[in-house]
């Protein structure tokens, strides 16, 4: 079930964060048309290329698909070359994950003016909307309500966890091929059609709208100073009500939870960043979730649920959605999914966590993408997290009863 939680002011202009939740990727409400999303937000202001760039420096927004990059580095990157390709990221190939998709279907409008303000900005040659399939729909009625948006093409995603990778966006969209490439020029440079190429997330560019509109200074009024702003994530797992939120960047991973109906003192773990994140303890959720929540994946393991089995399950299926390009995707991953596959049926445990950790390290960095990494860091993480669990396997038993 999807739920959206926040509050939205009168009068045109976005709420103010509270504790709990904030509304402003959200503040036009459910499914908005064109005349709420303007009586919420305004028109677009439209900034020049290097007023954005330093707006967006002064915002400190960073990037909201996972690698939380500074934003106006992207921009700026891609500033002064010949006319780029500008491309909105929303596949959302993540399995935990759909606040991309709550977004487009909610704020179509503000995600499109966040591609229109950094195309014409860019003065870009073509402007692409990647979609995960169901979104689509939303979108293009969005667009048909819209005099500005006409020359935005619409290219339905494969669903696959790695469709989103950017250079995976950049060969699906230029060969019909979704799989990374092993680049060795940056997309700034050389992507779609031999031209520069900036990729956004959906949710970046819905908050690049926002701050072409009102300001670096506004953008950072709340959360956190280091990671400014509000995001969305996705709460998963053990809670009463799975759903999409609007949070401060500052907020607690346990206070994200309880918006869920769920108590992380109670739990296991709780997984940040979805499969390529990182889990930590129920002691750690008392912090903001900082640089690891990733693509806005919060997944909580209940108390009866074993680690070792959860993290089993998500090697397993990583092995499996890799392009198996590279020697690290096409044996490493297996490997380790073998490995970890022992440590859930409590085969030579101890031996079995120590070739995870060898293998973690053997993968991490040579891929042809980020795809090992993230299978590394996960890894990393459970076997710290749940060292306890791996001595109760190598006796016989788990710690946890119910899967």
């Amino acid at each position: 079930m999807t739920v959206i939680v926040g509050e939205y002011a009168s009068g045109g202009q976005p709420a103010p964060a509270s504790a709990a939740s904030s509304a402003r990727l959200l503040a036009a409400g459910r499914s908005a048309s064109a005349a709420a999303h303007l009586a919420a937000f305004g028109g677009r202001r439209g900034l020049r290329v290097d007023e954005l760039v330093r707006e967006l420096e002064r915002s400190g927004l960073t990037g909201r698909g996972g690698a939380s990059f500074p934003a106006y580095l992207k921009l700026a990157a891609t500033t002064g070359r010949r006319a780029p390709v500008v491309i909105g990221n929303g596949s959302e190939g993540e399995p935990w994950s759909w606040k991309d998709a709550v977004l487009l279907a909610n704020a179509p409008h503000l995600v499109l003016d966040g591609l229109l303000t950094a195309s014409a900005a860019l003065g870009a040659r073509r402007t692409i909307l990647y979609l995960d399939s169901r979104s689509v729909a939303p979108v293009s009625a969005a667009i048909a309500e819209r005099s500005d948006a006409g020359g935005i093409e619409l290219i339905a995603a494969e669903d696959r966890f790695i469709a989103g990778e950017a250079s995976a966006v950049v060969n699906a969209i230029q060969n019909g091929v979704t799989a990374p490439v092993d680049r060795v020029r940056r997309l700034s440079e050389s992507g779609v059609d031999g031209r520069p190429t900036l990729v956004h997330n959906v949710e970046t560019l819905a908050h690049l709208a926002l701050v072409d509109r009102y300001g670096g200074d506004w953008f950072r009024s709340v959360g956190d100073p280091a990671r400014p702003g509000t995001r969305l994530v996705t709460v998963t797992g053990d809670v009463a009500t799975e759903g999409v939120f609007e949070v401060a960047t500052d907020l607690d991973v346990a206070a994200v939870v309880a918006l869920a109906g769920g108590e992380a003192r109670l739990a296991s773990a709780v997984l940040l960043g979805g499969y390529h994140g990182q889990w930590i303890t129920a002691a750690e959720t008392t912090a903001a979730p900082g640089d690891r929540a990733g693509a806005g994946v919060v997944h909580v393991l209940g108390a009866q649920r074993c680690g070792l089995a959860a993290t089993a399950d998500i090697v397993a299926a990583l092995a499996e959605a890799s392009a198996g390009q590279c020697g690290p995707c096409r044996f490493g991953l297996p490997a380790l999914a073998s490995r970890f596959a022992d440590l859930a049926a409590g085969r030579l445990a101890p031996a079995a966590a120590a070739e995870a950790a060898r293998l973690a390290e053997a993968v991490d960095g040579r891929g042809s993408c980020h795809h090992p990494d993230g299978a590394a860091r996960l890894v990393r993480s459970a076997l710290r997290v749940f060292a306890r669990d791996v001595h109760a396997h190598a006796e016989g038993h788990c710690a946890r009863s119910v899967r």
